[in-house]
């Protein structure tokens, strides 16, 4: 594996897959610019932010080799010479992948994972592996043993986890997009907090055999990337196909302004808020009742966790190698584990199920929910809690309180940025489909990304003009 290699030659500014896409069919640049350029990123993201724990030049310059004598000879496939990046939870064939444990470095799988095997075969080119809290077990990406992933915006703040690698990778320019895993947020977290885009399909469209496990019964494959457009780019890769019809235009939105116990910041108020005026121009919007929906689920998400991830490590290790090369916070977490019993597991299962129910009926009326991705900016590299006006708690309760209920329920979810307005760190909305209907959220999150994003009052009176007042159904 080579770590240097000469700088790449001129490459075009580009934002986003599909203009690189564009680029690459008209021939304005090459898979092997591209992805020299995004190794000798990743390299410099690497050192700054500490975003990827292995690049792969030599692999990574192979494949896009192979891309530009497809492109030459007019064979180019859905993905062609798009240099992504891989989280470390994720195997891939003849590349280190460590899990982010120290028990497992040096580990080389010698197959891909399926989801790495679904790009690949697409023609998307692996340029290294993206930094992951240990086992994907933690909210902020930090690591005694390999050093904390810093996020780009501020690096005395967290980019969020356990895929914040993979935000920090996107958000610091190495790569477009990359793939993540979410069991509690862990894709959407990272997303909010750096200012990225993240999706989390329906549990079980994208497949998770080569991931190393969390909790099976919430562990989703993710997408991260620039903006939605480039997460629709990759979806097409898992037949995740975006709707031609503008039924967006008819949605109904319900909306979660919080989640108790956990209140919103300022900041994360003021730039919801903000968000739902410009939203409530086009959608209708209705606000759900939460007096009883969101009752024990965060607990029963803790529970489920701890028990599947106990039994997940339990069946491939014995105490004396967990205690030896794991990190303090996951053997703490193990010994907890260690003491659940069935009867707890069970009543977790019992209040999923209970939630679940609840969700559907709260979804019943409406077409999608939007809601806080989380309910602050990111937390200090060295915060042991957070404080929002009378409440106090955990950083891990703060940030997965908003998200970890969808993946209780295995619902489809998207975190994408809102406006900075007078924030310095980036707040982002969350917005939450029914099981299966992982195409239409990814049209509507495109719709409402163009509508918060658009500078003038004008552009949304625009999009009025075009689609009719939304709320008249």
């Amino acid at each position: 594996m080579t770590t240097s290699r000469p700088s790449s030659s001129a490459v075009p500014v580009l934002s986003g897959l599909r203009k690189a896409l564009d680029a690459l069919a008209a021939r304005q640049t090459t898979a092997t610019a591209l992805t020299e350029q995004a190794l000798e990123k990743a390299e410099a993201s690497k050192r700054s932010f500490n975003a990827f724990s292995a690049i792969d030049w030599d692999r990574a310059l192979k494949a896009a080799a192979q891309s530009d004598r497809r492109y030459g000879e007019n064979r180019q496939r859905l993905l062609e010479g798009l240099p992504i990046g891989i989280k470390d939870l994720i195997d891939t064939n003849g590349i280190e992948t460590r899990y982010g444990s120290a028990a497992y470095v040096g580990h080389v799988p010698t197959v891909d994972a399926d989801v790495v095997k679904a790009l690949v075969d697409q023609g998307a080119i692996i340029i290294g592996k993206t930094t992951t809290h240990e086992f994907a077990w933690g909210v902020s990406t930090a690591s005694a043993k390999f050093g904390d992933t810093l996020n780009p915006l501020d690096s005395t703040r967290i980019p969020g986890g356990s895929s914040g690698g993979a935000a920090v990778a996107i958000a610091s320019g190495a790569v477009r997009a990359g793939v993540g895993t979410d069991t509690g947020g862990s894709v959407r977290i990272p997303a909010a907090l750096c200012g990225v885009v993240g999706f989390k399909p329906t549990h079980g469209t994208i497949s998770t055999r080569g991931v190393f496990p969390l909790a099976p019964t919430c562990d989703h494959v993710g997408l991260l990337g620039e903006q939605v457009d480039d997460i629709g780019i990759l979806a097409d890769a898992f037949g995740i196909d975006l709707p031609e019809s503008d039924a967006w235009i008819s949605a109904r939105l319900g909306v979660v302004r919080e989640i108790p116990p956990v209140p919103l910041s300022p900041e994360m108020a003021a730039a919801f808020d903000g968000a739902i005026e410009r939203l409530e121009q086009v959608f209708a919007c209705d606000e759900v009742d939460t007096s009883r929906l969101f009752d024990t689920v965060y607990e029963s998400f803790a529970s489920i966790v701890l028990i599947e991830g106990g039994i997940e490590h339990f069946q491939r290790s014995d105490w004396d190698r967990i205690a030896r090369h794991y990190s303090p916070e996951t053997v703490e977490r193990l010994r907890r584990a260690e003491a659940m019993d069935l009867r707890a597991y069970i009543s977790a299962q019992q209040s999923r199920r209970e939630f679940a129910a609840r969700l559907h009926k709260a979804m019943s009326t409406v077409d999608y929910l939007v809601l806080p991705t989380c309910p602050c900016t990111a937390p200090r590299v060295d915060a042991g809690s957070v404080t929002i006006g009378d409440w106090s708690g955990t950083v891990r309760e703060a940030l997965m309180t908003y998200t970890a209920p969808f993946n209780v329920t295995g619902f489809p979810a998207i975190s994408i940025p809102l406006p900075r307005g007078d924030s310095e760190l980036p707040t982002a909305l969350q917005i939450v489909a029914k099981p299966g209907d992982d195409g239409a959220l990814l049209q509507i999150a495109q719709q409402m990304e163009l509508m918060l994003q658009a500078a003038t009052s004008t552009e949304l009176i625009d999009v009025n003009t075009q689609g009719g007042r939304q709320g008249e159904r």
